[in-house]
Parts: structure tokens; C-alpha cells; sequence
């Protein structure tokens, strides 16, 4: 089959490539030559597991292509996936200008039989937008093209974003077009082969659908952050408590650490959306609101613990940062916690010492402007080099067996806020260190 692609950003680039391996004529538009020039030469333009190899493999084999021609694409496709940023607002709401603006273009340029799909995460009733707005086109230039409006939202995790691709649990389809489901049915059939279900549905409820799972995923990470507080308040350990709600299958396992909060592209974005939505439509969510503020709340949430320690004053301090991308396995540093947090030690006189395994090109960018207040290390050890304490904010692999002997000599004081838990309590007791974590007892170094 034949798609475009508008967009090379995230979902762009890893939808583009995931249709080309399973066998479809792949046309990625973008407006940024540099990027698209990159991506011409062989260069991914984003860190993603697994993503290089099959990026490779396509281009080489002449299933997927770039380039800034809109009207070249258009002709090109059966099929029009929209995967372009829908940024928030100033009041949250989602900002459709990207979307909107497009598919006006595309209305300008339809020949024959189109089905533009939003790939993009948007609120309920932007299919309805897109379609007005290319019949506006349209009838402005005297054409009449049949076409369908899809929405297709996707549900891919930074980091397993192929295997999620390549194996969904489920695609959602939002069409009332029998002749647009049957062509993205036949799409996503190879991608469907063990089983897992098309579900196909009105194009408002699957633009919410997109959204409800986010938030639930996010309520369910602020609802573990307000347990550990009341572990801590109260002398329990929040590890035990998610093991214990965790193996009832009603509830299940996953999203139930405590942290220092959720960070990304997509929770925080579209947590806000659907605030805004339910403001829009006279239906409050209430619990998404309260979700919201948890999780702001919760970014800071080690900064109290390290000030007691430091007997309220910070400046001349140095500490270790470990970790600075939302999440491990992505160099996506949107909304991360690690930026709260770095900047908020440097407001209060401390200088900072940064390690992340992916993400130090754009964390320089985005801290420049707290200039020499913050160090970039080559390693997580360097980091460490007369630091007063390490703080750790992202559960990168690399640092869940550390040498401890290294740490203990490099740092000024064997101590570790660990706002991603990810040690045992008795371990780090063992090799000597004075250990803060969220809803779990503090930890001091056990006497030998």
C-alpha cells in the first residue's frame, strides 16, 4: 500500500519506518531540510530501541523516502497519516493549528480517493475539524475529491515504541466509513497476525480513548506518590504496599511506582487536554485535575529531603545528578523531573554535576541558560567526582548495580537521594551510605 507520513517527529518517524517493514511504499513529509537531509543520509533523527536497524533496512531497500513536497505525497497515498505536534496551549488546551493547517493544504491537492488519518494524540471532534477544513479547501478551488477522515491515535511506549508498533495490544479505528475501515483493517492486518483486536468505532470515541488511557495511566502513578507520602508519614514502606495491591488482578502490577513523578511528550500534554475538554463540554474530570497537581507536586518532592539534610542551606553545595531524560531508553527530556529539580538546587546556591545515558544533547541546550551552575560528566562516576551527595531521577539499567567502592571514594559524603527507588534498602545500608527514597524508611550505613 501506499502512505504518507506528515510529520518526522516521534510517531512520524516510527510509524513511517514500522509500515515500510511490513512491506508499504512509505512517503515521510517534513518542512525542516536539515532534519530531512539527515534522515536522506542515513541518520536518525531520534533515539529509539530498535528503531536504527529497521530505519537502515528500508531506506536501503527503497520502502521508505522524505521530502518537503506535500503535493507529491498527497498524490502519492491511498492512505494520509497526519503525525504533526499538537502543543499545548496556554490555558492547556491542545493547539490543532499544525493539524488544521494541513489539511487545508490537503484539500488543495486531492485528485482522487484519499483516507487522511490523525495519527496525532487530539481532543475529541478534530476529525470533524478536518474534514471541514478540507472541504473548505475544496470548494474554494471548485473540486469535488471523495475522501474519508480516520483517526487511528497511537499508544506507543519511549523505548518499546517498535515492538509496540510491530505487535499491538489493540488498534483503534474512528471512522463511519465502511470503505476507510477495510483499507486500515488491510493495513494493519500484518501487524495484528496473533491475535490482538481492530477495534473499530465512531471517530470522537477513539480521539478520547487516546486520552482516557493516558490518563489512567497517569492517575495510577499520582495515586502510588500520594501512597508513598503517607508510608513516609506513617513509618511504612511503599514497596510492600505496591507488591500487595499489585498481585490483585484486578488492579495488576504495572504503574504502580512511587517517584518523583511522571515527565514526557504525552502524559502531562494530554492529561491537560482532557481538563480542558471536560471544561469545554460542561464535564469536569475532576480526578485528572487533582492528578495534575499531584504529579507538579511530586517533582519536587526530594528537595525537602535534601535541604533537612543539609541543615536548610544548599549554596556552595555540589551534587551528582543522575539521569535527566523523563524515562529510561529515550533521550526525551519534556516535562522531565530531572529539570525541576536541577534547576530548583541551583536557585538555592547549589551547583550541579549531570549523567544521563542518552539524553545530554538536549538537556545543554535546555540548561544553558543556568550557565556554569551546571557540569555535564562523562560518566556517572565523574559525576560523582567531590560531589556532596548523588541524586537519582532517572532508573537507567546502568545504575542498578553501581560499583559502590567508586561511588563511596568520589562522592564527598556517602549520601544518595534516590527519587526512582531502585536499590534495596538493605544493600545500600550494607556498602555504607545514608540512603533517602520516596515512601520507603531512610536508610543509614550499618556499622560493621
Amino acid at each position: 500500500m501506499k502512505l504518507a507520513v506528515i510529520g518526522t517527529g516521534y510517531v512520524g518517524l516510527v510509524a513511517g519506518v514500522c509500515f515500510a517493514e511490513a512491506g508499504n511504499d512509505v512517503l515521510c513529509v517534513d518542512v525542516d531540510e536539515s532534519k530531512l537531509a539527515r534522515l536522506r543520509n542515513g541518520e536518525l533523527t531520534i533515539y529509539e530501541p530498535g528503531l536504527e536497524h529497521l530505519f537502515a533496512r528500508n531506506l536501503r531497500e527503497g520502502r521508505l523516502h522524505f521530502t518537503n513536497d506535500l503535493a507529491a505525497a498527497v498524490s502519492h497515498a491511498d492512505i494520509v497519516f497526519l503525525a504533526l505536534p499538537t502543543p499545548q496551549g496556554e490555558s492547556g488546551e491542545a493547539d490543532l493549528s499544525y493539524i488544521l493547517n494541513c489539511a487545508r493544504s490537503i484539500g488543495g491537492l486531492l485528485e482522487e480517493y484519499t483516507v487522511i488519518v490523525t495519527k496525532s494524540t487530539v481532543p475529541v471532534g478534530t476529525a470533524d475539524k478536518v474534514r471541514a477544513a478540507i472541504d473548505e479547501a475544496m470548494q474554494e478551488r471548485g473540486a469535488k475529491v471523495e475522501f474519508d477522515v480516520a483517526s487511528n491515535p497511537e499508544f506507543l511506549r519511549e523505548g518499546v515504541a517498535v515492538e509496540d508498533f510491530l505487535k499491538p495490544e489493540r488498534v483503534v479505528i474512528g471512522t463511519d466509513s465502511a470503505r476507510a475501515e477495510e483499507l486500515l483493517r488491510e493495513l494493519y492486518h500484518p501487524f495484528v497476525l496473533s491475535g490482538n483486536p481492530i477495534l473499530t468505532m465512531d471517530s470522537r470515541s477513539a480521539e478520547i480513548t487516546k486520552y482516557a488511557a493516558n490518563a489512567m495511566l497517569a492517575v495510577r502513578i499520582s495515586f502510588m506518590n500520594e501512597i508513598a507520602g503517607l508510608c513516609e508519614a506513617c513509618d511504612a514502606n511503599v514497596d510492600f504496599v505496591r507488591l500487595g495491591i499489585g498481585l490483585d488482578s484486578r488492579i495488576g502490577k504495572r504503574f504502580l511506582f512511587a517517584g518523583t513523578g511522571y515527565g514526557g511528550s504525552c502524559f502531562p500534554k494530554d492529561v491537560s487536554a482532557l481538563v480542558m475538554t471536560g471544561r469545554e463540554f460542561n464535564a469536569p474530570q475532576r480526578l485528572s485535575e487533582a492528578t495534575q497537581q499531584i504529579n507538579q507536586n511530586q517533582k519536587k518532592t526530594l528537595l525537602p529531603r535534601i535541604e533537612a539534610h543539609f541543615g536548610g542551606d544548599l549554596s556552595g553545595k555540589k551534587f551528582a545528578v543522575w539521569g535527566i531524560a523523563f524515562k529510561p531508553n529515550t533521550d526525551d527530556i519534556r516535562e522531565a523531573p530531572a529539570l525541576i529539580i536541577i534547576d530548583e538546587l541551583v536557585k538555592r546556591g547549589a551547583i550541579v554535576s549531570a549523567y544521563d545515558a542518552e539524553a545530554m544533547p538536549p538537556a545543554k541546550r535546555v540548561l544553558a541558560p543556568l550557565g556554569d551552575a551546571v557540569h555535564f560528566a562523562q560518566n556517572p562516576y565523574e559525576a560523582c567526582e567531590g560531589a556532596d551527595a548523588l541524586v537519582i531521577v532517572t532508573e537507567w539499567n546502568s545504575f542498578r548495580d553501581p560499583d559502590w567502592q567508586q561511588m563511596h571514594a568520589r562522592l564527598k559524603n556517602a549520601v544518595i537521594f534516590d527519587g526512582r527507588n531502585i536499590y534495596e534498602l538493605e544493600t545500600v545500608a550494607h556498602h555504607g551510605f545514608t540512603y533517602y527514597s520516596i515512601g520507603r524508611p531512610v536508610v543509614h550505613p550499618r556499622a560493621h
